[in-house]
């Protein structure tokens, strides 16, 4: 047996922080999800000017991340036309994310979470994720 580490509420807070903190830096009001190991929605925040059509992206980007544990730019590569993976988008009721804003958390080689930003571009997205990220990691140590 094996002891694994989850993600707390307050853990989830500090990466909500963090990335939104790093959305108001840029400009870009966000929809920013953040989901457990396995997928499951934990916390999540639209700032005032994010995108309503941007909800469900967030939330299934984060959920790719988690359950997949890899990012959804990586699936977007792979997921391609040709790629080893095509088609992956359909999955999970197509919930199955491809775009860039997807990312895994992973604390001492374990995953612990998924976070999922949308209502900027690609990158924009990427990089508010990867700031809560760094925020949860920054407070862990």
């Amino acid at each position: 047996m094996r002891t694994v580490q989850k993600l707390t509420l307050d853990d989830a807070r500090i990466m909500m922080a963090g990335a939104e903190a790093k959305a108001t830096e840029i400009g870009v009001d966000m929809d920013i999800a953040i989901t457990d190991d396995n997928g499951s929605l934990l916390l999540f925040q639209r700032m005032d000017g994010g995108r309503i059509t941007s909800i469900d992206v967030a939330i299934s980007k984060a959920f790719t991340a988690a359950a997949a544990r890899k990012s959804t730019r990586d699936y977007g590569v792979a997921g391609a036309a040709g790629g080893p993976a095509f088609g992956i988008h359909v999955s999970n009721q197509g919930r199955f994310m491809i775009v860039p804003g997807g990312l895994p958390v992973f604390v001492d080689e374990q995953i612990v979470a998924g976070i999922g930003c949308s209502s900027g571009t690609p990158n924009q997205d990427e990089v508010v994720a990867q700031a809560g990220i760094d925020a949860l990691m920054s407070h862990l140590g």
